[in-house]
């Protein structure tokens, strides 16, 4: 019976921590809906994600994010974007995806910077300033996502904005994200302001080219 009553009281405590966690990571930095209000920035920095779902088909996260890119870029919101995506192996590459159907939608390749080290969201922030010098930049995912990249970007000394992707509420991709979501927000505040965790890689700086700036 004790050790029932412990393992409901260590449940509860489980659950408010992330509860807590989920809420405090929520409140970091100012997040846009529309591009008519975004300010102008020098960069944006698209996080990946698959292209299709498990089952092969759509991946509507994914397909969102391109058209907020490629929305951002055509309101003349900022001159270059930045892909950042998992390269993991030579058979999955969000990065390079990522960027063809930029280019495809009218984005100019040259002013397309690929990041192939952007194995989690963390990794992709803390590169977007070490290794691609941004510093007051725009982020570009998903409300849910959008805020965890904020916190990590905003705790460590980063200006960053973001800019809402369309979301796909109701859907059983929704609510397994919004599951996966409370954890990774607790581990990215233990990435934070308990471990201290880097980037798996970071390496040599790379130049983004700008368009106004003919970089």
């Amino acid at each position: 019976m004790r050790k029932i009553k412990w393992l409901f009281l260590l449940t509860i405590l489980g659950v408010v921590t992330l509860y807590s966690i989920d809420k405090y990571v929520s409140t970091f930095g100012d997040i846009y809906r529309h591009t008519k209000g975004v300010p102008q920035k020098n960069a944006a920095l698209l996080l990946g994600t698959a292209k299709y779902a498990r089952g092969g088909g759509q991946n509507y996260f994914y397909t969102y994010r391109i058209r907020a890119a490629v929305a951002l870029w055509k309101a003349g919101k900022v001159k270059a974007i930045v892909v950042s995506g998992d390269n993991g192996t030579k058979y999955y590459d969000e990065t390079t995806t990522m960027y063809e159907d930029l280019v495809k939608a009218g984005v100019p390749a040259r002013y397309i910077t690929k990041d192939y080290a952007g194995f989690r969201t963390l990794d992709s922030v803390l590169r977007a300033e070490a290794i691609f010098d941004l510093k007051d930049y725009i982020i570009i995912s998903q409300k849910f996502h959008l805020e965890r990249a904020l916190f990590i970007a905003k705790a460590k000394g980063q200006k960053a904005i973001g800019f809402v992707a369309k979301d796909i509420p109701g859907t059983a991709a929704a609510y397994r994200m919004k599951v996966r979501e409370y954890l990774a927000r607790a581990k990215a505040f233990l990435d934070v302001y308990i471990l201290h965790t880097e980037p798996k890689f970071y390496g040599k700086k790379e130049k983004v080219r700008y368009k106004d700036l003919h970089l």
